[in-house]
């Protein structure tokens, strides 16, 4: 049987020439003197960055280029976008956060979703926490390096500046974070307000030409429990933009591009776009491993022999929710980026992959695990969860040269 690569209509192929998340490390790894294999993002090179002397990224987990204009057309946000870039693919935190550390898309730096198939160590793994999903170690405590899974330098590792890494105290200390940190000065925050002042202090108490990266994960915690469109969802939105003018306000003369953009952004999926794998006894039988990568981009991994089978049932249970993709195919059309792949690419992203149609999802609950299904999900092609929007704003009237940071 062959399976075509049609990728279902009005669905979006993440961009590594200019226009995705990618591009954007790109032009902020030149501007700060390391090099880069990818373009510098078309809405904004590293000619534009280059002579400031900070330069500050501010990653808001879930925030959908889409959503924002229709819950915030006159925001801070809006009147100070640039335009859209696409996330990667999959388009979800592990995968894009990743990018956003190494300044590498996903074939390179091997993260292919929440629940990834380690094969080193014989586990599915949720690599951000350290945690498995079915069996292997209790956490990366057993490992020495984390580099021996996840091998590609950290942007702050290549850049010749100070940089500073701004992440939620409940994780700035991973063992992840701490793979990916470098030589980056850490500043860990409680709450909206800490964060927003911990990038102020960053700012103003460092001499030198400097990159400052912030991550934000509330907004799409919200989605995930109560729905990307919901009032709570909406209401941190404003939070955020009030935050974000104050921000504005403080950093008012200082020399200093502030850039907010996301990792992906999301969409709300109803009960009955939901299909769990254990009602479909064809399907569940023939896979040795639980559904990995995410519930809008499953990778599914047949037992021996049962390749074939498997597809062949998919489509017949599941083709009018699902595109059933082989996973060799979306790597050889570039899906998960271009480049010399990390090794274990292949083994980290299945054998076939279905991709959601609509607002479909696809849940393989395990016995441990609690049930919970998010109402908001992303991890899938569509334009709600690929397009993030690109922001700036500035401090100083006119910046100052930093001519020579690349000495």
């Amino acid at each position: 049987m062959t399976i075509s690569m049609e990728i279902p209509d009005g669905l979006i192929k993440p961009d590594y020439a200019g226009g995705g998340i990618v591009n954007l490390m790109s032009s902020l790894l030149r501007a700060r003197g390391a090099s880069s294999d990818w373009p510098d993002a078309r809405l904004l090179p590293a000619s534009e960055l280059t002579d400031y002397r900070h330069l500050v990224l501010i990653v808001i987990d879930g925030l959908g280029a889409d959503w924002l204009a229709r819950h915030s057309p006159t925001g801070l946000l809006a009147r100070h976008q640039l335009g859209a870039l696409t996330s990667v693919f999959p388009s979800t935190t592990a995968a894009a956060i990743g990018s956003f550390l190494t300044g590498v898309p996903p074939a390179q730096h091997g993260i292919t979703g929440w629940f990834t198939w380690l094969r080193e160590l014989g586990c599915v793994m949720k690599p951000l926490p350290g945690q498995p999903r079915s069996g292997g170690q209790s956490d990366w405590g057993m490992i020495k390096d984390l580099r021996s899974l996840f091998p590609r330098p950290s942007v702050f590792e290549r850049i010749q500046t100070p940089s500073t890494l701004i992440s939620p105290q409940s994780i700035i200390h991973s063992a992840f974070s701490r793979a990916h940190s470098g030589p980056a000065r850490l500043r860990p925050f409680r709450n909206l307000k800490d964060c927003f002042r911990q990038i102020e202090q960053a700012v103003k108490l460092t001499r030198q030409p400097s990159y400052i990266y912030a991550y934000w994960s509330e907004l799409d915690h919200l989605g995930h429990k109560h729905g990307i469109d919901s009032g709570a969802a909406i209401e941190h939105l404003h939070a955020l933009e009030q935050g974000l003018e104050h921000l504005k306000t403080r950093l008012a003369g200082q020399d200093v591009c502030v850039l907010i953009s996301a990792d992906h952004g999301q969409l709300d999926a109803s009960p009955a776009e939901q299909t769990r794998i254990n009602t479909f006894p064809a399907l569940a039988e023939r896979l040795q491993l639980p559904l990995c990568g995410e519930a809008r981009a499953a990778f599914c991994y047949p037992c021996a022999g049962e390749l074939e089978g498997f597809i062949a049932a998919a489509e017949a249970a599941l083709g009018s929710r699902f595109a059933i993709i082989r996973s060799r195919d979306l790597l050889a059309q570039g899906y998960f980026g271009p480049g010399t792949p990390h090794p274990e690419l292949t083994h980290r992203s299945g054998d076939v992959i279905l991709i959601g149609r609509d607002h479909n999802v696809i849940i393989d609950q395990l016995l441990t695990e609690p049930d919970f299904t998010p109402i908001g999900v992303h991890g899938g092609l569509s334009r709600a969860e690929m397009l993030v929007p690109l922001c700036r704003f500035t401090g100083a009237i006119s910046p100052i040269s930093v001519a020579g940071v690349r000495a």
